[in-house]
């Protein structure tokens, strides 16, 4: 990531877009029964938790799962700086058969991601419905792909990049964007 452009979001901010987005997935899916939530590795896991955790707060808490899609992915070969993937696990301790589903990510990019995603779901199981909740789309889609659910829609050029951070893997709550 290049020269860091602005802050976008800090602690407060993300914080009031994840009790919203709660809030929205419970009224789109009235109640949350039969629901869960899986994470995206590697920020969309807490963030995910987080969702969940506020959604016990009014409605019974959600079962909540992880996701690692890098087996998954179409750009296989180009990332790892050694050629191999890093595999980090799938964790869904539930069936997820008829259940309803919503995958939480960070950033919504291309799109590309949410299908590979949604490629490594379905070989856990056929859902009942597939949702998609993501703290940040930055627009510029390849595949015809959108969010149910967005805390912030953030317009953005090819050559800006949008980081976010988490407590639990960076140390601070904040979004930022950069120059490539």
């Amino acid at each position: 990531m290049g020269r860091v452009k602005a802050r976008i979001m800090d602690s407060d901010a993300i914080r009031r877009a994840l009790v919203r987005i709660a809030h929205e997935i419970v009224e789109k899916n009235e109640g949350a029964s039969d629901l869960a939530l899986i994470g995206i590795r590697t920020r969309g896991v807490p963030l995910a938790r987080r969702i969940a955790k506020y959604i016990a707060q009014f409605e019974a808490e959600p079962k909540v799962g992880t996701l690692d899609i890098t087996l998954y992915r179409d750009d296989l070969a180009l990332r790892g700086k050694d050629g191999e993937p890093r595999v980090k696990g799938t964790d869904i301790p539930f069936d997820v058969d008829g259940v309803k589903v919503v995958l939480v990510d960070d950033v919504l990019y291309t799109g590309r991601t949410i299908r590979a995603a949604m490629d490594a779901l379905m070989d856990q199981g056929r859902p009942a419905v597939i949702q998609l909740a993501v703290l940040v789309d930055r627009g510029h889609r390849e595949l015809p792909i959108r969010a149910d659910f967005v805390g912030k829609n953030v317009p953005t050029s090819h050559r800006e990049v949008i980081r976010v951070l988490v407590e639990e893997e960076d140390g601070e709550d904040a979004v930022l964007i950069a120059e490539r």
